[in-house]
């Protein structure tokens, strides 16, 4: 059975590459891409990439924000489930393209772009493809570090 305490504390040990994300990470939020939405790709990149202390965060700030817990219980889902607009859906598929890169195909990745278009500016485009950046390395951070994950009781 795997240790589940917290590695290093790698945010102390390496605090100028960690204060830099963060500030990648602001840049992102403050951006003018809805926050929402941005929550929803950081949960479900979490999700994927199976960072327990990024999904406890991610989904507890949707909570916080008023997103209805039937929507976050079927992210993992969410092309099987109408709860889930167009716009978001655009969005949901470019992250999980970029997220897994094994999965990279020329045509459907193509065809992911040009959903994008039909629903996102190019400014808007450009800053959730840095959001899903960034999550990523995030969610590298909290696999391979294993900060400590609160109990929210």
């Amino acid at each position: 059975m795997s240790d589940f305490k917290q590695r290093l504390q790698h945010t102390k040990l390496a605090a100028p590459a960690f204060n830099a994300l963060l500030k990648a990470s602001e840049a992102v939020h403050q951006s003018g891409v809805d926050p929402r939405l941005l929550e929803l790709i950081f949960l479900r990149v979490s999700q994927l990439n199976g960072c327990a202390f990024c999904v406890d965060m991610h989904s507890h700030d949707l909570l916080k924000a008023g997103e209805d817990q039937q929507r976050l219980n079927t992210l993992a889902a969410w092309r099987e489930i109408a709860f889930f607009t167009e716009h978001e859906r655009a969005a949901l598929n470019w992250a999980e393209r970029f997220t897994d890169l094994s999965r990279q195909d020329g045509e459907k990745d193509d065809a992911a772009f040009a959903l994008m278009q039909q629903h996102f500016s190019e400014s808007e485009i450009a800053n959730i493809t840095f959001a899903v950046s960034i999550i990523n390395a995030w969610n590298r951070l909290g696999v391979s570090m294993r900060p400590q994950v609160p109990r929210r009781a």
